[in-house]
């Protein structure tokens, strides 16, 4: 179908693009901005007056819960709550039953995705074989079956005489290796940032130095293999710090921060609210102000939803019992604006953050629009409002520490190779 959305304000972070500007498409790629190209004639027109036309979202963290969670939900609900939050990428983390390690696996992930004709996926392969932190995953035939990058996930390996050689492995093949710094055996009982509130409600907690020591271990392992390294969702001012300076050095080291950590801290838990029983842990207001700093002067990558799907039955417990996570996919575009407005950002400065840097942590060409790119568009209302409400979320976990609230912004559209797989 050729589409013509007009009269919108188009805004492409990877092309330094903001002006008003019509967006033509046909074949699933964008054919024309500004001007149609001879002989285009749209059989659909979207009036995106007043409205923000930007690439789809990317997503760097969407745990869609297939294969083996299903009870917690599925494929086609987590697609609907994508394309309800203008996500049309989405890596996914290797933390699924069985794991990611084997490329039959992956292939049926991907074949299921894309029969759904939804969000693009990209799997992220498990580094060591289930997770054990033992033997090394078949790398190069997990990237045949369409891996992009490998991640122990939330299971730290132990012996790190293993992990390097998964670096010296992945540093061979230019393989991208993601890692949330998390010290094997250290604070591993605990479910809060070890500060005052965990000392008041009497919960075990999970010092800062459970990241540092981690980010101490994979940086001067990167140094030593020249693996390519990814830090994933980073928590405390510390940890912030390591990671500047690996940069600063010219170690080839990117990081991302979750909507969860920019906006919330351990103050939040209140009363034992398991709506804020995450991993990694909500952590100080020094921290989340450091965090939210650092995202905007570009220390920090990107900013992912760290989309993990919990069900009632695993939030209503009490709070050292309750599982960790929360639903994210539907308030990525809101709750980065809002960071945005808090910090007087230019908002192309915000969808940078969510688009453009995130696909360069991927490897891939999405999160941009330009002529005879993939037509995945975002059409989101700046005015609007998105109001959190478990009836409002499309995704089946409904749990989330922002329930209730209202956030700026408001989907309006979500196009996937051209077609418009959500309209509000």
């Amino acid at each position: 179908m050729k589409i013509h959305i007009a009269n919108g304000r188009f805004i492409d972070p990877a092309h330094h693009i903001d002006q008003p500007a019509d967006l033509f498409i046909a074949s699933g790629k964008i054919v024309g901005i500004g001007s149609a190209p001879d002989g285009f004639t749209a059989a659909r027109s979207i009036d995106a007056t007043g409205k923000i036309v930007c690439p789809g979202l990317v997503d760097l963290a969407a745990r869609l819960r297939e294969p083996g969670f299903e009870y917690l939900a599925t494929l086609e609900s987590e697609m609907e709550a994508a394309m309800a939050g203008g996500v049309t990428s989405l890596a996914i983390p290797p933390d699924t039953d069985p794991p990611l390690d084997e490329p039959g696996l992956v292939e049926m992930l991907c074949y299921r995705a894309k029969k759904l004709n939804r969000a693009h996926v990209y799997p992220v392969g498990a580094l060591t074989e289930r997770l054990e932190g033992k033997r090394l995953s078949e790398m190069a035939e997990l990237v045949d079956a369409g891996c992009v990058a490998f991640s122990q996930a939330n299971t730290p390996i132990a012996d790190t005489q293993v992990l390097f050689c998964a670096l010296q492995y992945a540093a061979t093949f230019g393989y991208r290796v993601w890692l949330q710094p998390i010290a094997p055996r250290f604070g591993q009982e605990g479910v809060a940032h070890d500060g005052e509130v965990a000392t008041r409600l009497g919960l075990p907690g999970i010092p800062t130095a459970a990241e540092t020591i981690a980010l101490f271990t994979y940086i001067e392992l990167a140094r030593l293999t020249g693996a390519r390294l990814h830090i994933t969702r980073l928590s405390s001012a510390e940890g912030l710090a390591l990671v500047r300076a690996a940069k600063a050095e010219g170690l080839d080291i990117t990081c991302d921060v979750s909507i969860n950590h920019l906006h919330l801290s351990d103050m939040d838990i209140g009363y034992f609210n398991a709506h804020c029983r995450l991993n990694p842990p909500l952590r100080s207001q020094r921290d989340r102000d450091a965090l939210q700093a650092a995202l905007a002067e570009g220390d920090i990558d990107a900013l992912c939803s760290n989309h993990s799907p919990v069900d009632d039955d695993g939030k209503q417990l009490p709070f050292s019992e309750a599982e960790a996570g929360a639903t994210g996919l539907e308030l990525l575009l809101p709750l980065a604006l809002k960071w945005g407005q808090q910090r007087g950002l230019p908002l192309i400065d915000v969808l940078r953050r969510i688009t453009i840097n995130p696909a360069r942590i991927i490897g891939s060409k999405a999160g941009q629009l330009s002529v005879g790119a993939r037509a995945d568009v975002c059409i989101f209302d700046p005015e609007g409002e998105t109001t959190v409400t478990r009836a409002a979320l499309r995704s089946q976990g409904k749990n989330t520490p922002f329930l209730g609230l209202n956030l700026p912004g408001r989907v309006c559209a979500t196009l996937v190779e051209g077609k418009v797989m959500f309209s509000a």
